[in-house]
C-alpha cells in the first residue's frame, strides 16, 4: 500500500510540498518544494489500505478517526493542495468499480419523498443550536454570503446577501411572501421588516422553527411572519413572491419538476416573482461526494443548470435573470472555518473530538471545492409574466441602495 500511495502522490503533487510519514516509519517528500510544507502521518497500515481502496470516502473518515494526522499545516491545506494539483485525474480500476456501485445506488435513492426529506433535514439541521452559533453570523445565515468586497466581514456580507435577494423580489408593502426553507428565520424577518410584507416561512427542521418563532416574537413581527413546520409539497394558497435560499440542494434531482410545478401553482399569476438561490455545478454528476452524503447532508444533490432549466421550462415559469456568484461561497466557508476553529473547544464540549474533526473536514473540503473545483452559486429570478420584472438590471442596484437606508431606520427603531 505504501508503494501505491507513493506512486500516486508522485504523479499528482507537482506544485507545493507534501511530506508523508507511513506506518512503517518511512518519510517521503512529494512536490517541488515551492510552498510551505504539509506533513501527514498514517497511524497504521490498515489506514493506508483503506485510503487506496476508497479515497473519496476514507480520506475524511481516517482524518475524523485520527488515523490520518496532519502534523504540519491543516486539513484544508492538504485538501487544497490535492485539488489544486488536479485530484480528479487520479483513477484506478478498483476506484472506478466503487464509483459504479455508488452510481447505481444513487439512481435508486434520488427520489426524496416527504418522510425522507424530514429525516435528511433532521440529520443536519436539528443538531444542537449552540454548534451553529459557534461559526455562523449573528443572524444565523447558513448559506452563501454576498461579499461586496473580498475583505468584508461575514456579518456585513450576510446582510448584503439578504439585501441582494430582496432587491430581486421587487418588494412593496402588503405583499404575501413565501420563504421555502426558512431556516432560523433571518431572511423572512428581514423581508417583513424592510418591506411591510407578510411572510410565511416553511422548514422541516424542528429545532430551527423553535428559534425562528422565538425571534419573530422578540422582534414583535409574529403578526406578520408565520413559521410553519411543513413540506413545500403540502402548501396551498397564492403568494405574490416566493424565495428559496440554500434549500434547493435538498430537493433531490428527481423532484426538480415537482418543485417548480408546485412553485408555479403557488405564485400569483400576473405579477408574481420568485428567486431561487442555490449551489450549482458545471455538469451533472452520477453520485454525491460520499463523505458528505454519509455524515453531513444525506440526500443532498448539487444541481447543474442543465438539470434545473428544463424543469423550470416544463413548469411554465419564465426565467428573467440568472446571476452566477463564483467565489462568494469560498469566502463564506473560509469565515465559517476560521470561526469554528477559534471555538473548537466549545464544539468539543457539545459533542466530542471526533465530531470536531468531522466538522473541520466538512468545512475545509467544502471551501477547497469552491476554490478549486467547478462549483458556484446561482440566483435565478423567475416570473409568471413578461412584465413582472423591469427590462434592465440597474433597478436591483438602485433598490439595494434604498434598502440600506431602510435597514438603518429599522435598526434604530429596534434599539429604542
Amino acid at each position: 500500500m505504501q508503494r501505491l500511495i507513493s506512486r500516486s502522490l508522485q504523479h499528482l503533487v507537482r506544485t507545493g510540498t507534501l511530506d508523508v510519514t507511513f506506518a512503517s516509519g518511512q518519510r517521503c517528500t512529494f512536490g517541488d518544494r515551492s510552498e510551505a510544507l504539509i506533513h501527514i502521518r498514517f497511524s497504521d497500515r490498515a489506514a493506508e489500505m483503506a485510503l487506496v481502496l476508497d479515497p473519496a470516502m476514507k480520506l475524511g473518515e481516517l482524518f475524523m478517526d485520527g488515523r490520518l494526522m496532519v502534523e504540519q499545516g491543516t486539513i484544508y491545506d492538504l485538501v487544497a493542495l490535492l485539488k489544486r494539483n488536479g485530484l480528479r485525474r487520479l483513477n484506478a480500476p478498483h476506484v472506478a468499480l466503487v464509483a459504479l456501485w455508488r452510481t447505481l445506488k444513487a439512481r435508486i435513492s434520488r427520489a426524496v419523498n416527504p418522510a425522507g426529506a424530514k429525516r435528511n433535514v433532521a440529520h443536519h439541521y436539528d443538531l444542537d443550536a449552540g454548534l451553529f452559533e459557534l461559526f455562523l453570523d449573528a443572524d444565523r445565515q447558513y448559506s452563501c454570503a454576498y461579499f461586496e468586497t473580498p475583505d468584508q466581514s461575514l456579518d456585513e456580507a450576510q446582510l448584503a446577501k439578504k439585501r441582494h435577494v430582496a432587491s430581486k423580489l421587487l418588494l412593496q408593502p402588503g405583499l404575501n411572501i413565501l420563504d421555502i426553507g426558512s431556516g432560523w428565520g433571518g431572511l423572512a424577518l428581514y423581508l417583513a421588516e424592510v418591506s411591510g410584507a407578510k411572510v410565511t416561512g416553511v422548514t422541516l427542521a424542528e429545532e430551527q422553527i423553535k428559534i425562528a418563532r422565538q425571534r419573530a416574537s422578540e422582534r414583535q413581527l409574529d403578526h406578520r411572519v408565520d413559521f410553519q413546520l411543513k413540506d413545500y409539497r403540502h402548501l396551498d394558497g397564492r403568494f405574490d413572491r416566493i424565495v428559496s435560499v440554500g434549500m434547493f440542494e435538498h430537493v433531490g434531482v428527481k423532484n426538480f419538476k415537482t418543485f417548480f410545478t408546485k412553485a408555479a401553482s403557488l405564485l400569483e399569476r400576473e405579477n408574481g416573482v420568485m428567486l431561487l438561490h442555490s449551489i450549482g455545478r458545471t455538469k451533472p454528476v452520477f453520485f454525491n461526494q460520499p463523505f458528505v452524503e454519509k455524515y453531513i447532508f444525506p440526500g443532498g444533490y448539487i444541481p447543474a443548470l442543465s438539470e434545473v432549466l428544463p424543469a423550470i421550462e416544463q413548469s411554465g415559469l419564465l426565467v428573467k435573470d440568472i446571476e452566477i456568484l463564483p467565489l462568494h461561497y469560498a469566502w463564506t466557508l473560509r469565515a465559517w472555518r476560521e470561526r469554528f476553529m477559534e471555538n473548537r473547544g466549545k464544539a468539543a464540549a457539545l459533542y466530542d473530538e471526533r465530531f470536531c474533526r468531522m466538522w473541520e473536514f466538512y468545512l475545509a473540503t467544502s471551501e477547497a471545492a469552491f476554490r478549486h473545483d467547478r462549483l458556484f452559486v446561482f440566483q435565478i429570478q423567475l416570473a409568471r409574466h413578461q412584465d413582472a420584472v423591469p427590462y434592465w438590471r440597474r433597478y436591483a442596484t438602485q433598490t439595494e441602495d434604498q434598502l440600506k437606508d431602510v435597514e438603518a431606520s429599522a435598526l434604530a427603531a429596534r434599539l429604542k
